[in-house]
């Protein structure tokens, strides 16, 4: 039989689709989530769900026993409301992290795959790759950069394997689009689909490239069965269609037949201009391809927003330091 698999954050976009790729796969599963940003429709059947906080260490024991490979997907994934509230983020992120890791290795699982971010590289030149310093430039990306180095020290010396995936601007169905703090395809959607307009920050010239969900799977799963593969940091995703902000908006205009004119809000503190992973690794030696453009991802995104339905914006972080600085969108609640 397949080895059993733990995921964390399995209500989530990412980790609901690993889950989906891995029953198909013959995995016994066994997932958590807190579903404080999942939606609870995107567990697979067919996995044993326990609704618990990655901060519960008990728990995180207990559902790591007789566990093969750990997939620790959870995260509080706001990079750029990190500034505005760290505390929150860093307990999601590194806090929660590190109790995911120490008990996988305390039940001795035999491999951690840890989901990190591009936030990792920051101010370091485009195209990223995993070859360069970490240059975290707001305390999401430091936080994902301390849980790299914690994970890699905690498995070096308890003699556990493990491999850092850094996946870069995931979308497609079952992305939580009525988060107003992160994924800025889904939020686009939801706003257009609703009749209003989308908002951008600056001039929406900041550039980024987008990763179709079921082309970064794959790759992802073999980081936690293949040989080869352990000790390393993988860049997960496409370095093709960098496209800026604003180009992004015009294509999901145009498939959804909105008439676009954006509104801009002024910059958001930390924001890197050029965001871009070399794909060549992955490409190499895990076999990653892009089979996805962004247009035909983005046609079936919006697909799963209109099957659902568009919705409200849920503003539930908790603003810890109130600023002048927090974009408008936020602070106003305008989307």
């Amino acid at each position: 039989m397949a080895g059993r698999v733990f995921i964390t954050g399995v209500a989530g976009f990412l980790g609901s689709n690993l889950a989906r790729y891995l029953l198909e796969k013959g995995h016994p599963i066994v997932g958590c989530d807190n579903l404080a940003g999942g939606y609870e429709d995107n567990i697979p059947k067919g996995i044993e769900f326990h609704r618990v906080d990655c901060n519960d260490f008990g728990q995180m024991l207990a559902l790591s026993r007789g566990v093969d490979v750990v997939f620790h997907t959870a995260a509080t994934a706001y990079e750029g409301a990190s500034v505005f509230s760290p505390h929150y983020v860093m307990q999601n992120i590194v806090t929660a992290s590190s109790g995911v890791f120490s008990a996988a290795i305390a039940a001795r699982v035999r491999r951690i795959v840890f989901c990190s971010s591009m936030a990792r590289y920051g101010a370091a030149p485009v195209p990223f790759s995993e070859d360069q310093a970490p240059q975290p430039v707001d305390p999401y990306g430091i936080g994902k950069v301390a849980c790299e180095a914690v994970l890699e020290n905690l498995c070096r010396v308890h003699g556990v394997e493990y491999a850092i995936a850094v996946p870069h601007n995931i979308f497609g169905p079952g992305q939580a689009y009525d988060d107003p703090y992160r994924n800025v395809a889904a939020i686009m959607t939801n706003l257009m689909l609703q009749g209003r307009q989308p908002f951008g920050y600056g001039d929406g010239t900041q550039r980024r490239t987008f990763s179709y969900v079921d082309d970064v799977v794959p790759s992802l799963v073999r980081l936690g069965f293949d040989s080869g593969v352990v000790g390393e940091a993988w860049n997960l995703g496409p370095d093709e269609e960098f496209v800026s902000i604003l180009e992004l908006a015009r294509v999901i205009a145009e498939l959804i037949g909105f008439d676009l004119h954006p509104v801009f809000a002024g910059t958001r503190p930390q924001e890197v201009h050029l965001a871009t992973c070399s794909a060549d690794k992955a490409r190499a030696r895990l076999g990653y391809a892009t089979r996805t453009t962004l247009r035909e991802g983005l046609e079936e995104l919006i697909a799963f927003v209109r099957k659902r339905g568009p919705r409200p914006f849920r503003y539930n972080v908790p603003v810890e330091i109130e600023s002048e600085r927090m974009p408008c969108t936020w602070a106003e609640r305008l989307f």
